[in-house]
């Protein structure tokens, strides 16, 4: 079900992405599709090629069983191929179906009772290139630095497994605390490479903090002092759709881009220029991003 469906679905945010981009499906020169529902071959990109009609020369990349995270991995994955390949447009789409992880209730499986409340479906979609033609193409936001770090001491927090019952996930009772102890020099290690000793402090960003749940928004709010409109985006986003696993963090972008025009802001960062993404998943693994807003007067 999920091998025909999740292809469908993401064909749905690709086409509202490119219409929205303004250009025509034929300059799409790459796609990237992440999924943690289902693997088959050919996979779920030769579909998604199919269902959308791209040229058969599209150079694609299948993403399958990364996880919560790979919001961020894709980022990282499009910004390598915008930038070492000129004229690159890169459609990156993130389907995911959770009828894949649904099982009945077990007394000696409660995490996985905890991950089916919390998860939800939903694919996202978006072109990412570098040299933006003007007056044509309209960038949101700039990927300025990918950083992607396994989070030491956390084997086992978050693991999924793919056997004949369908894919289980495993959760750990303390990956809030995991996330939270760590979370300070994955930061640093970030900061230090875009902003040298000049770096803004955390309340001079924007937040794109993937919601693997409540407990984990609280401890990284705690621990990095944040004010609480800080993850207001992420925990809107979070109530109304649950955790969508690889598409969570673009639906926050699109709630804050919209938010911001709404709002009539200056920038896409809700007034703040700078901004950090992060996506937490199996492994544990964290991958950060730092983003940096386009003024609004250039859309």
């Amino acid at each position: 079900m999920v091998v025909v469906e999740a292809p469908k679905l993401g064909k749905e945010a690709a086409s509202k992405a490119i219409k929205e981009w303004g250009q025509p499906k034929s300059k799409i020169t790459h796609l990237v599709f992440c999924t943690t529902s289902g693997v088959d071959m050919p996979g779920a990109d030769w579909a998604l090629t199919k269902l959308l009609g791209l040229r058969p020369s599209v150079k694609r990349l299948m993403m399958y069983q990364q996880g919560c995270f790979a919001g961020g991995t894709v980022m990282r994955v499009a910004k390598d191929l915008a930038e070492n390949n000129k004229g690159a447009r890169v459609l990156v789409v993130c389907s995911e179906l959770t009828a894949v992880t649904f099982r009945g209730p077990s007394d000696t499986h409660l995490d996985s009772l905890v991950g089916q409340a919390l998860f939800g479906d939903g694919a996202s979609a978006m072109i990412i290139g570098s040299d933006p033609i003007p007056q044509v193409e309209r960038p949101w936001f700039e990927v300025h630095y990918v950083a992607s770090n396994i989070l030491p001491d956390s084997d086992g927090a978050i693991d999924g497994h793919l056997r004949e019952v369908g894919l289980t996930f495993h959760l750990m009772k303390d990956v809030p605390g995991i996330i939270s102890k760590n979370i300070g020099s994955v930061l640093k290690d970030s900061f230090e490479k875009v902003f040298g000793e000049d770096a803004p402090s955390f309340n001079d960003l924007f937040w794109i903090a993937h919601p693997g749940g409540p407990a984990i928004l609280d401890q990284v709010e705690q621990k990095l002092q944040l004010k609480p409109e800080k993850m207001a985006p992420s925990r809107h986003v979070l109530s109304e759709f649950g955790n969508m696993s690889s598409a969570r963090v673009i639906f926050i972008m699109d709630h804050m881009r919209k938010k911001s025009v709404e709002q009539n802001a200056v920038t896409t960062g809700e007034g703040f220029e700078w901004g950090l993404l992060l996506g937490f998943g199996p492994g544990l693994t964290c991958e950060a991003v730092v983003l940096r807003s386009v003024p609004l007067a250039a859309n």
